[in-house]
């Protein structure tokens, strides 16, 4: 496993269409082991491989929590064959867009079909964040970041701030300064006193 590097809006590779794998086979599911491993050290809850630049139709989620016991996903060629009447509104982020939140809505329930880590063909029926995830990450491999779906004068708005922490970040790489350090949990704190 490795970690990948996390393409950031305005990325124009974010924008593209990602391409059906022909069959699970070792190189996609070492893929899904990559994005396994950089969506957990991000830390997110699901990942698209367009996100770390392969225009591949594969995801991974995991949205473990003490309610909810999902374990990883992982999915190829997900498509989502039946939706809800009825919307709901979830507060959504992005790997892709960090820092940035904004609300969304989209069908409360969905039926995903999909290829799994093995090639077998599976449907799982989701609600809750996990139908939410399930359509955040799908959007990704058709080149729609969560911000396409809110108005334009926020979308721009948080596009602006990203482009400049960009520019921001490389002025500083290029003046050989540091990276900002990253705050430390308390574990880490402990473990270095």
């Amino acid at each position: 496993m490795a970690l990948r590097t996390i393409l950031t809006a305005p990325d124009p590779r974010l924008k593209k269409k990602a391409a059906a794998v022909a069959a699970v086979d070792a190189e996609v599911r070492q893929l899904m082991d990559d994005m396994l491993e950089t969506m957990y050290a991000a830390p997110g809850i699901g990942l698209a491989a367009p996100q770390i630049g392969e225009l591949k139709r594969v995801v991974v989620l995991d949205i473990d929590r003490e309610d909810v016991k999902t374990g990883p996903l992982c999915m190829a060629n997900p498509e989502i064959v039946e939706v809800s009447d009825e919307d709901v509104t979830y507060e959504e982020g992005c790997l892709s867009v960090p820092e940035h939140y904004s609300d969304v809505a989209r069908p409360a329930r969905v039926t995903v079909r999909y290829l799994d880590r093995d090639g077998e063909t599976k449907e799982l029926a989701c609600e809750g964040l996990l139908a939410t995830c399930v359509q955040h990450e799908i959007d990704h491999l058709d080149g729609i970041l969560f911000i396409d779906h809110i108005s334009s004068l926020k979308r721009n708005m948080i596009l602006r701030k990203l482009l400049k922490a960009r520019k921001e970040k490389e002025r500083e790489e290029a003046e050989g300064k540091p990276a900002p350090k990253l705050k430390m949990t308390a574990k880490e704190e402990a473990a270095e006193a």
